[in-house]
């Protein structure tokens, strides 16, 4: 299938499986280099700190200390006017899930300033340190160490010119509330007065010391508090401009012509119906059709006028209702269990297949970017994604100019979930704006977004294991087709184990989705588990707790299980409900769930979800519940309902009307655990939340019902 842009297809997954870094998440060494008077013209005078890390000496902070090993990237970026305003800097984005509270606290922690002083500049390559995607729960683990490093470094360095002003011993010297005070509390040096020491800025260098401290855990003042997002009032009031909302001066619209289906080829088309309208511009590049036009009427009319005069052709593609034997036909290299012999002495074999459909990722916002070339040749882009730079990098590749010829800007926006990796709008509204000579805005419509834009992939997963006579597991064979690895291998005792991720000729175009391949993986195994314990004779947390050692997973489990009240639950069932339980790990981070669902009509309504959650120490409590109810309640629209169904290569329910989210009426009681570790360095907690919500609920129908349902999503009738 070809991308909409076909300058972006490179960057792309077309039919081929994911990588185990299943996020895409950039890798490359993080530089940046920005003239003084870009950060003037846009902050202001006073004084810009900017700070990176060694690789060879930094490592992520464990529990208040700096280990050895592992390298922050750099991150850390500060400007300090002469009044005392401080700005951050990041190249993280803030697409609903939480980043700009947190990186806010970071930055006021090691400052020792309140957070509404701090003001979080994001995502503006032209400004901002590239600190690679906002993906694959990474901002927690790599870039808030890395901003608390570089406001270390600032903290210091007041602490430093404090010190040389009065000729005093800077170990004498405390900080708070944003100014530095002698010991005898007699004289106070803030930040406003750094930003007037020239000499103090001449003597910054621009990596972070090897001995930085970063301020403890029973220290802290603002991380590990709740902090509602900062600029929540602009969100909540309308007042906040999201990409769809960009304006520029002069700026069009623009309409892309989308072929009828997958594999859909342009024969032949003709322009002159839309050349003839008053204010409109017609584009042709090969097989990319689009047209701009003074209103977004005029350009939709503009594309209906090319679509009565184009002809298309089209080839066989798969139909959704044949998709699970198409990828198990098609499949790369379907390896058979190697622990034949365990499995023929075996007492017990259970071997099943499992299914999981393609999903979109649905945002609140569909795709929008406005493109503005300029007299100088450089062109501007203000687009939703969660690659900034990978988008400038796209763009820089698509037009064969440098990558300082491109500014790539992202206001905070609406949703991303792994969906807005790549820059196929930004791509289209650059090449309609530079043909059109003006800025050009493009917003894909909710039918464009469930077509073109790429999917969670769909997967065949093929399961086997086998016990020996005291229940206990001897042999694993786990092959998951088509999704990816992330999140196969199984975290239970085991004699023997086997498991391989194989790709197959994928239909759609697939790509990055919260938390991918290990919510498939998850779905199996984890319904597997506890087909064996049927098979061993006893309740599903008892088998699972005779395969899992002490640690972290198990006590989630526990934690789970115990507020839920699993054990009695399950084995005094009552007769209109069913119970389930899951769990699993991802990212770094550790999850169970019990769920209580009740059938009516074919139907499956999930009543209650207890989950326990542990991603070592909490930064941020308030978000962190709330990134667990989003996953959840994520988690249950495929489970319930979501599917992406196609036949002869054409979507079949690219609308809300067809394809049902989840709705209020959806929502469950839930009840959430946190457990704290203090103990732990913070991970990221996007992700991993989603991951048990559909094996909890399968193995409750199966509760219920005494029906096995391996096909997600789950259906009785």
């Amino acid at each position: 299938m070809k991308s909409p842009a076909a300058a972006n297809d490179e960057a792309m997954h077309l039919s081929r499986p994911l990588p185990d870094d299943e996020e895409l998440v950039d890798h490359v060494p993080f530089h940046f280099e920005v003239g003084r008077r870009t950060f003037l013209q846009l902050l202001g005078s006073g004084l810009l700190i900017a700070v990176s890390t060694s690789e060879k000496s930094n490592a992520q902070e464990r529990g208040g200390r700096r280990g050895g090993g592992q390298a922050i990237p750099v991150a850390g970026r500060l400007h300090i006017g002469k009044d005392g305003a401080i700005t951050v800097f990041t190249g993280k984005v803030e697409c609903g899930q939480g980043s700009r509270a947190e990186l806010t606290q970071a930055a006021a922690e090691e400052l020792r300033v309140a957070p509404d002083r701090i003001t979080l500049l994001m995502a503006d390559t032209d400004t901002v340190p590239n600190d690679g995607g906002t993906a694959g729960s990474r901002t927690t683990p790599s870039t808030v160490p890395a901003v608390r490093a570089g406001c270390a470094a600032a903290r210091d360095l007041l602490i430093a010119a404090a010190a040389k002003t009065w000729g005093s011993d800077p170990a004498g010297i405390v900080i708070a509330n944003g100014s530095a005070t002698s010991s005898d509390g007699s004289r106070h040096y803030a930040y406003a007065d750094l930003a007037a020491d020239e000499a103090a800025a001449q003597t910054l260098g621009d990596t972070v010391p090897d001995d930085v401290t970063l301020t403890v855990i029973p220290e802290w003042k603002t991380l590990g508090k709740p902090l509602a997002r900062p600029n929540g009032r602009d969100i909540v009031t309308g007042t906040h401009a999201y990409p769809s909302d960009i304006t520029r001066p002069g700026m069009l619209y623009g309409h892309v012509l989308r072929p009828p289906a997958y594999t859909a080829k342009l024969v032949s088309i003709d322009l002159a119906a839309a050349e003839a309208m008053e204010g409109v511009t017609v584009v042709r590049d090969g097989e990319f059709v689009a047209v701009a036009a003074p209103t977004s009427w005029l350009a939709r009319e503009a594309g209906a006028a090319l679509a009565k005069s184009v002809r298309w052709e089209t080839s066989p593609h798969p139909a959704s209702n044949t998709l699970s034997e198409h990828l198990r036909t098609t499949a790369h290299d379907l390896p058979e269990n190697p622990h034949a012999e365990e499995t023929a002495a075996a007492k017990t074999t259970v071997r099943e297949t499992y299914t999981i459909a393609y999903v979109q990722h649905a945002p609140m916002e569909p795709r929008a970017a406005v493109a503005e070339w300029g007299a100088d040749g450089k062109l501007t882009v203000w687009t939703g994604t969660q690659m900034p730079f990978r988008v400038r990098s796209e763009l820089a590749r698509a037009f064969k100019v440098s990558e300082n010829s491109v500014r790539v800007i992202v206001p905070d926006f609406g949703g991303g979930f792994g969906g807005k990796h790549s820059g196929e709008c930004a791509v289209e509204a650059a090449r309609i704006a530079k043909a059109a000579g003006k800025p050009v805005k493009l917003r894909w419509t909710r039918e464009e977004e469930f077509t073109w834009a790429y999917f969670r992939p769909a997967a065949v997963i093929e399961a086997e294991a086998s016990l020996d006579v005291d229940g206990k597991l001897t042999s694993w064979h786990f092959v998951n087709i088509n999704a990816g690895g992330n999140g196969i291998d199984s975290p239970y005792h085991c004699g023997k184990k086997h498991t391989r991720s194989v790709g197959a000729d994928a239909p759609l175009r697939h790509g990055s989705y919260r938390s991918l391949a290990v919510t498939g993986n998850t779905f199996a195994r984890e319904c597997l588990m506890d087909e064996l314990a049927l098979a061993a004779g006893t309740d599903p947390l008892a088998f699972r707790l005779a395969h899992l050692e002490s640690g972290r997973l198990r006590d989630v489990l526990v934690e789970a299980a115990e507020k839920f009240g699993f054990a009695d639950r399950w084995k005094n069932k009552a007769p209109s409900v069913g119970v389930g339980i899951a769990c699993g790990l991802d990212k770094g981070s550790y999850v169970a769930a019990c769920a209580e669902i009740s059938v009516s009509e074919n139907s499956i309504k999930v009543n209650h979800v207890c989950q326990a959650y542990e991603c070592g120490k909490i930064l941020n409590p308030h978000n962190l519940v709330a990134q667990v109810e989003g996953a959840i309640l994520m988690g249950l629209g495929p489970v319930l309902r979501e599917e992406m169904t196609f036949e002869g290569g054409r979507i079949t329910n690219a609308a809300f009307s067809r394809y049902a989210v989840p709705r209020f009426a959806d929502v469950p009681t839930l009840d959430i655990h946190l457990l704290d570790r203090p103990d732990l360095p913070s991970v990221g907690a996007g992700e991993t939340p989603l991951i048990v919500v559909a094996p909890a609920v399968g193995n409750a129908v199966f509760h219920m019902t005494g029906r096995r349902l391996r096909d997600m999503p789950l259906r009785l009738g």
